[in-house]
């Protein structure tokens, strides 16, 4: 019975379930099967039949390796890091180099948004690259208004702190552009801002404005807006939304000034004093002209207070100082230079920031902006010399003797002139609320700036016009190269290093020259006064560009202009 029911009549196929696909079909022979532990492979090994090299009669080399590998009967393997039999160093093959080139490696981040904006700015919108958004929004697509106000506010007061007006409107673009809005136009004027999106050919534009109504000096507040626009527009994953770029705004705008009043009072001081000492005065003339800046500095803060517009704030700044040199010619002291008390008084009155900026903005082709802040420093200039020349008057009436050929300058004292140009330096950056990290550097960079002026203009009696011009070229250039190591404005790093270049005693000479109807000598004092602070202005901007020439602009045109300026012939 058994055998019955196992014979091979009475067995069923087997179906294709129950067959692995890995078994071999019936009637092929295989080889025998040998045991992996008894010889291991591996994907190193040399294949069955491939010959190699036989080893030297030195032997394997230090990073050889022995041992049976697989195939070739216990033949040494040679190790990756052993150069081939074939190779010597004297007759080394040449360097393989791809087609499309091999990619560099950056050390840093991609240039500042500054650099990169510019590019695009003057370029037709139809040029224009498609905008990568950096900024995540949600399936709707970015909230046009809230981008475009949170744009006009960040370039409100990047333009109330005193930016040029290409930098504003490179800090617009960028930001619109990184929240996904593209063919955005941003405009800027002295006192208005605007910008305008048109999603389309056959969409309606929308357009806003917003008018900048007050204007401050604090540059610790400017490095905060360019870090926040930093951040915006960087293309490291830096996620700011809508709702935390407002939060950070309003924190910029509720920060305190990083310096107190009678901080600023005493900076002012100091400043004074140390033009004095710049221009050959002593230790008394030192304290005579700080105690004059100081208060005038206390008026035109009372005038500020009882609500006077700034032309009257200079002009109450500016008689104090001249009041003091007024007073010291009368008690006829001759160990005291009263010249060189009204000359520190000037030095923290004229306005070089304004001035500088307003050059800059009529050299990048910014003619409406840049005449209104011309027209600004000349408001400025005029109540200067309203509160000079009514002390002046008053001591001539009283019968002050002041001699306006009486030129001083020291050249004997070039150590303690760098020490005070650095000194006058300082004391203009903590007016000018700037961040404690960046004093130092604004510090070094007037000493460099003064001791490029006195060893053109006084050891190689070459033009002082000239000699401020070279001087503070090498303001903007280094200004503009700590900027772009920091990523930040350049505006912290220049404006308070062309502190001692500014035209005090020319200012001085042209206006006692007026007061003592000596009009001949004193516009041609005046005429030296605006050369310089044009020489000043022009030096600064040329810096920057040349600066621009040796950096290499990403994100831009392949083989395009950095930035594309206007081209004339002849005037039309």
């Amino acid at each position: 019975m058994v055998a019955e029911q196992g014979g091979p009549e009475d067995q069923k196929p087997q179906s294709d379930e129950a067959r692995s696909a890995f078994v071999p079909p019936a009637g092929v022979e295989q080889p025998a099967a040998q045991s992996e532990d008894d010889h291991p492979t591996s994907e190193f090994a040399v294949p069955a039949g491939l010959h190699t090299d036989p080893p030297s009669a030195s032997g394997p080399g230090p990073g050889s390796a022995s041992g049976s590998g697989g195939g070739t009967g216990g033949e040494p393997l040679g190790s990756a890091f052993v150069p081939p039999s074939g190779y010597s160093a004297q007759h080394q093959p040449p360097a393989f180099t791809p087609a499309q080139g091999i990619p560099m490696v950056r050390l840093t981040k991609e240039a500042p948004w500054q650099d990169r904006m510019r590019t695009m700015l003057r370029m037709p919108v139809f040029e224009r690259p498609a905008p990568e958004i950096v900024q995540k929004t949600d399936d709707s697509g970015p909230a046009v208004p809230r981008v475009l106000d949170l744009t006009l506010r960040i370039g409100e007061l990047l333009l109330a702190g005193g930016e040029g007006a290409e930098d504003v409107e490179a800090a617009m673009f960028a930001v619109s552009r990184s929240y996904g809005l593209d063919r955005c136009e941003p405009t800027v004027t002295f006192t208005l801002l605007s910008i305008s999106h048109q999603p389309s050919l056959v969409d309606d534009p929308v357009t806003a404005s917003r008018t900048v109504r007050r204007r401050g000096t604090d540059y610790t507040r400017l490095a905060a807006v360019f870090r926040l626009i930093d951040d915006i527009t960087s293309i490291e994953h830096v996620e700011v939304s809508l709702e935390e770029a407002y939060r950070r705004l309003a924190e910029i705008r509720r920060n305190r000034h990083p310096y107190p009043g009678w901080a600023l009072t005493a900076a002012a001081g100091l400043l004074a004093g140390s033009a004095s000492v710049l221009v050959g005065g002593g230790v008394l003339v030192f304290i005579v002209a700080a105690a004059g800046a100081m208060l005038g500095d206390r008026l035109a803060w009372l005038c500020a207070g009882r609500g006077l517009p700034e032309f009257y704030q200079f002009m109450a700044a500016a008689m104090p100082p001249a009041a003091m040199g007024i007073a010291l010619t009368l008690t006829h002291s001759t160990d005291v230079r009263p010249s060189a008390v009204i000359t520190g008084g000037l030095f923290a009155l004229l306005p070089g920031r304004a001035l500088v900026a307003g050059v800059q903005d009529g050299l990048t082709g910014y003619y409406i902006t840049a005449g209104a802040r011309l027209l600004e420093v000349m408001y400025f200039f005029i109540g200067i010399v309203a509160g000079v020349l009514l002390m002046l008057y008053l001591g001539v009436q009283l019968g002050a003797q002041l001699n306006p050929e009486a030129r001083f300058v020291a050249n004997d004292r070039p150590v303690l002139q760098i020490l005070v140009s650095m000194t006058l330096t300082l004391a203009f950056a903590v007016l000018l609320q700037q961040e404690r990290s960046t004093v130092l550097a604004v510090t070094l960079n007037g000493g460099v700036a003064w001791v490029v002026f006195g060893a053109m203009a006084r050891t190689g009696n070459i033009s002082p016009v000239a000699a401020t011009a070279v001087a503070a070229g090498l303001v903007g250039l280094f200004g503009q190269l700590f900027s772009r190591y920091r990523y930040t404005s350049s505006l912290p790093y220049i404006t308070a290093a062309i502190g001692p270049l500014l035209p005090g005693s020319a200012t001085y000479f042209g206006l006692l020259g007026v007061a003592q109807n000596q009009v001949t000598t004193g516009l041609a004092s005046l005429t030296t006064a605006v050369a310089t602070a044009l020489a000043i202005a022009i030096g600064v901007n040329l810096g920057s560009e040349i600066s621009r020439l040796f950096m290499r602009v990403p994100g831009g045109v392949e083989g395009g202009p950095s930035r594309r300026a206007a081209k004339r012939t002849r005037g039309f």
